[in-house]
This record gives structure tokens, C-alpha cells and sequence, in this order.
């Protein structure tokens, strides 16, 4: 595992209700921990748990342990699962050294109506100093469950060499996690993350 960029390093999921982005932040913060780092989360719902905005805040270090909220205009990483919603999360707790990661499918709320994607994608880019956009619902959907949009997500997280964590590290929290052949499923999408990322 590489050393923290930066302590504490502070790590935002943005996402809307059901998409389980509270079991990404568990996940990432079972690997740090069994890395001996400090790990605290906190976790935000919108009005609606499901279909609402939901948002988790990592903070992450090796000398302390941190509050659990990250101020405004101090992430160092978001990793989006909604554009919409990461574009939203970015514009208030982004600054000019934010990285960003995002899943490309939309979730249209009733009633709302949102720009192209081309344009939201436009603004992710010019607040962020490093971002990629990733098909991941499209490509968890070739597995056959959309839910492997987050396993995807993990993967770019990882392979993207923006983060502290290794795949090895993650691996053996996914095995822990998910016994015998879910397991193995999860693995095809984290690394199938780690190539869109890389590509």
C-alpha cells in the first residue's frame, strides 16, 4: 500500500438512496483499517433514502482520528455513482486539487429537468484537477446486475493510482465479504473498474 497523499485524506461517495454507496464506504474503510489506519465515516440522506441524496464522508489517517464530516471545499476525492449528484457534492466540497470518479448513468428524479450529460460532464471536468467518467451501470449490467455498478466503481478507484489502497488489499476484503462464487463475480467487476480506468 502507498502512503496517504495527504492526512487526513478525505473521500466523499455521492450518490442517491439504494444505490449502495454506504456499502462502498464500508468496504474501502475495512481495507484501510486492516492497514492500521484510522477511519471515520459519516453518512448524510436527503429527504428520501431511496431515490434522496446520500452521502458518505471517509476521512482517513494514520496519526488520528478525525471527525466524521468533511468541511466544505475539503475533499480530496469524490467518487460519484449518480453524475448529476457528483456534480452537486463537487460544487461544495470541491477545491482546485479535487480528483473525481464518476459513474455516467443518470438517475432522473419526477418532475426535474437536467442538462445533457455532455454539459454535466463539461462542468465535472472544470472543477476537478483530474476526473474520469465511468460506464459503470452499463458494464455492470453485462454481469448481469446493475448492483455490480459499485464493485466497478471500487476498481477505478483503485486502479485509477490515486489511492492509497492496492487491489491485493481490497481483494482480501472482498473475499471476506462475499464467500465462494459471489466472490468471484465481484472480482471480474472490480477488475473490469481497474481496466475501464486505465484505459
Amino acid at each position: 500500500m502507498k502512503t496517504l497523499t495527504k492526512d487526513p485524506l478525505n473521500l466523499i461517495i455521492a450518490g442517491v438512496g439504494g444505490q449502495g454507496n454506504v456499502m462502498i464506504s464500508l468496504l474501502i474503510g475495512k481495507a484501510f483499517i486492516k492497514e492500521g489506519y484510522f477511519v471515520t465515516i459519516g453518512e448524510t440522506y436527503g429527504a428520501s433514502q431511496r431515490s434522496g441524496s446520500v452521502m458518505s464522508h471517509l476521512r482517513i489517517s494514520r496519526e488520528n482520528q478525525y471527525s466524521p464530516f468533511i468541511p466544505n471545499g475539503r475533499a480530496d476525492i469524490i467518487l460519484g455513482m449518480e453524475p448529476v449528484e457528483t456534480l452537486r457534492i463537487l460544487q461544495q466540497f470541491g477545491n482546485s486539487d479535487v480528483i473525481t470518479i464518476a459513474n455516467s448513468r443518470l438517475i432522473h428524479a419526477a418532475g426535474m429537468e437536467y442538462p445533457s450529460l455532455d454539459k454535466i460532464v463539461e462542468a465535472i471536468e472544470g472543477l476537478s484537477a483530474k476526473s474520469w467518467l465511468i460506464n459503470a451501470t452499463d458494464e455492470a449490467m453485462k454481469l448481469g446486475d446493475p448492483i455490480f455498478a459499485n464493485m466497478i466503481l471500487i476498481g477505478a478507484l483503485v486502479g485509477s493510482g490515486i489511492f492509497p489502497i492496492d487491489k491485493k488489499s481490497m481483494e482480501l476484503v472482498l473475499r471476506e465479504s462475499f464467500p465462494g462464487e459471489k466472490f468471484d463475480t465481484n472480482m471480474v467487476a472490480f477488475n473490469k473498474g481497474m481496466e475501464l480506468v486505465a484505459q
